[in-house]
C-alpha cells in the first residue's frame, strides 16, 4: 500500500504528523494507499518555502516564466495519459473522461503562457503638464489553492498556473480523496524548471485547511467545493484580511422548449447528467420540460438512461464509471428512494447496479425521476450524483422563474430553435454560465469560470480576465521629472493645466 506524503521545495517530503487517510479505488472499492494529513506546522513549512521563493519568482521576467509555462505545458500533454490514468484510478471516471479534464486543464496553462498580454500596463502620458499615470498590477506573495476530488487535475491546472504566471509561489492543498493527480501535477512543474518553492503541495484534511486560512503569510485563497465549505471557508479568510474566491456547489437547469429538437436535448441532458457519475459542479441534475416537450423528452431520456454501460474506467466499453466513496453511493442513492416516498415518479432505477467482477466497487446505474416539485429534497438538495430529475413546466416564464428561484446559480441551459426566446433566456437567467442548446457551458479559458447566488463567495471567477485580476493587485504610479524651469512650493490642488 502506497504512502502519498506531500510535496516542498521540489521534492516530495513524507508525512510527518503521524496521521493518515485512506484513498480507494472507487471501482473495486480496494484501499490502494493512505494519504498523509499534515498538521500545521508541516502547512507552515510548506508556506514557509513558499514565501522565500515568492520574492525571487516576482523579478523573474515574464519571458522567462513563460518560457518555463511553456515547458511545462509539454511536459502535460506528453504525460496526458498517465495524469488521466492516475485520475482514473482514484476517482474512478471512465479514462476518456479522465483525458478531457486533463486537456481543460491544459488550456488554462495555454493561457497562462500568454500572461504578458494579460498584464499588460497602462500609461497616460501629460496628464497635467509634465506628469504621467502609470497603471500596473503586481503579484500578492503566496497564494493557496484547496482543491475538490473530482478534477483532480483539472481544477488544479485552472488554479496554479496563471498564479505563478503572474509572479506568486503557489501552496495547494488538493482533496485527500484523490490526492495523486497533484503530486504528479507538481513533479512534473519541477521537471520543466520551475524553482524549488514556486509550486508546493501540501495534503491533508480540516486542521491544513483551517492552517491556510489563517497563515499570515497566505495572501489569497482559491477554493472549489459544496456550499456549505464555500461559504465557511470565504467567512473564515476574509476575517483574516485574505482575497478569497470559494466556488460552491450548483444544481443547474436545462430547460426544454416545446419547439427544440428533443433527441439533441435527449442527448444533451444524458451527457450532461450522468457523465463523470454526476459528480460534476456544472452536472445538469433538473430537467425542466416546458409543455408538450415533456412526455416526448423523458421518453428519449429514459431510452438512452438505461443504455448508460456503468462499469471501471479503466474498461473502454464503460461509460459511466463508479462514485468517489461507498457512503457517497448510499446518500445519493438514498434520493432515489426518498424521492419516490415523496411522490415522484421513478422512472429509471440505477440504485440496483452491480458490476459483475466489481462487486465491491462503488457503483449506481444512471436514475430518472419526473414530475419532481420544488419541495422534495432530490429537488431542494445537491445530489452530486447520477440522478436527473424531471421537473415540468406550463410555460417559459413558469420555467425561468424556476430556474431563478434556486438558490444556486453556477450554470443553467436552454434548448429551443426560437433566437428571440434564446436571448431573453440569456438575459433573464440568473446564472453565471449560461447555454444556449449546450447543456454545460463550461468557458474556454479566455473566459472566466464561476457562478451567481450561492454557487460563488468572492467577486472573482476561476482563470481568465477574473483569474488574473485575483492573483494580482493593482498600483498607480504618478510622476513627473522636473526640467530646468522646475521648482518653488505649490500647495494649491492641481487642476490639469
Amino acid at each position: 500500500m502506497r504512502s502519498i506524503g506531500h510535496f516542498v521545495g521540489n521534492r516530495q517530503v513524507p508525512g510527518a504528523s503521524g496521521r493518515w487517510g485512506p484513498v480507494h479505488d472507487p471501482a473495486t472499492g480496494e484501499l490502494t494507499g493512505r494519504v498523509a494529513l499534515a498538521s500545521a506546522a508541516e502547512v507552515d513549512t510548506a508556506v514557509a518555502a513558499a514565501r522565500e521563493a515568492a520574492r525571487p519568482w516576482a523579478a523573474v521576467s515574464l519571458a522567462r516564466r513563460t518560457a518555463l509555462l511553456f515547458a511545462y505545458r509539454e511536459l502535460l500533454h506528453a504525460r496526458r495519459d498517465e495524469l488521466a490514468r492516475i485520475v482514473t484510478a482514484e476517482h474512478g471516471k471512465i479514462h476518456a473522461d479522465a483525458l478531457g479534464e486533463v486537456a481543460r486543464g491544459l488550456d488554462v496553462v495555454e493561457l497562462a503562457c500568454g500572461v504578458q498580454r494579460e498584464l499588460a500596463g497602462r500609461v497616460s502620458t501629460e496628464v497635467s503638464s509634465g506628469v504621467d499615470v502609470v497603471s500596473l498590477r503586481q503579484p500578492l506573495g503566496v497564494v493557496a489553492g484547496i482543491t475538490p476530488f473530482n478534477f483532480p487535475a483539472m481544477v488544479p491546472l485552472w488554479m496554479f498556473p496563471l498564479a505563478v504566471a503572474c509572479g506568486n509561489a503557489f501552496v495547494l492543498k488538493p482533496s485527500e480523496k484523490a490526492p495523486s493527480a497533484a503530486l504528479r501535477l507538481a513533479e512534473l512543474a519541477a521537471e520543466a524548471g520551475f524553482p524549488p518553492g514556486v509550486l508546493g503541495v501540501v495534503n491533508g484534511g480540516s486542521e491544513a485547511v483551517d492552517r491556510l486560512l489563517a497563515h499570515p503569510d497566505v495572501a489569497a485563497v482559491s477554493f472549489v467545493g459544496s456550499t456549505p465549505v464555500a461559504e465557511a471557508v470565504h467567512r473564515a479568510a476574509t476575517a483574516y484580511g485574505k482575497r478569497v474566491q470559494a466556488l460552491g456547489g450548483a444544481k443547474n437547469h436545462m430547460v426544454v422548449l416545446p419547439d427544440a429538437d428533443l433527441d439533441l436535448a435527449a442527448d444533451g441532458a444524458v451527457g450532461a447528467a450522468f457523465g463523470s457519475a454526476g459528480e460534476r459542479c456544472m452536472a445538469v441534475s433538473v430537467v425542466v420540460a416546458v409543455g408538450d416537450a415533456a412526455d416526448g423528452l423523458v421518453a428519449r431520456i429514459a431510452e438512452r438512461a438505461r443504455a448508460v454501460r456503468v462499469g471501471p474506467g479503466h474498461d473502454p466499453a464503460s461509460a459511466m464509471g463508479p462514485l468517489i466513496t461507498a457512503q457517497h453511493r448510499d446518500t445519493v442513492a438514498s434520493y432515489v428512494r426518498g424521492a419516490r416516498a415523496q411522490g415522484a415518479e421513478v422512472v429509471v432505477d440505477g440504485t440496483g447496479c452491480r458490476v459483475p467482477g466489481y462487486e465491491g466497487g462503488f457503483y449506481l446505474g444512471a436514475s430518472l425521476l419526473d414530475r419532481v416539485t420544488p419541495g422534495m429534497d432530490a429537488y431542494r438538495d445537491e445530489i452530486f450524483g447520477p440522478v436527473l430529475c424531471v421537473v415540468r413546466a406550463a410555460s417559459y416564464e413558469e420555467a425561468v422563474a424556476l430556474v431563478n428561484a434556486s438558490r444556486w446559480g453556477n450554470g443553467a441551459a436552454v434548448f429551443t430553435r426560437d433566437g428571440g426566446l434564446a436571448r431573453r433566456f440569456q438575459l433573464e437567467v440568473t446564472a453565471g454560465m449560461v447555454g444556449v442548446n449546450v447543456p454545460i457551458p463550461v468557458p474556454v479559458a479566455h473566459h472566466s469560470f464561476g457562478g451567481w447566488k450561492d454557487s460563488l463567495f468572492g467577486d472573482h471567477h476561476v482563470y481568465g480576465e477574473d483569474g488574473v485580476r485575483f492573483c494580482t493587485r493593482g498600483k498607480v504610479v504618478t510622476s513627473r521629472w522636473p526640467g530646468p524651469a522646475a521648482g518653488g512650493v505649490d500647495p494649491v490642488f492641481p487642476s490639469g493645466g
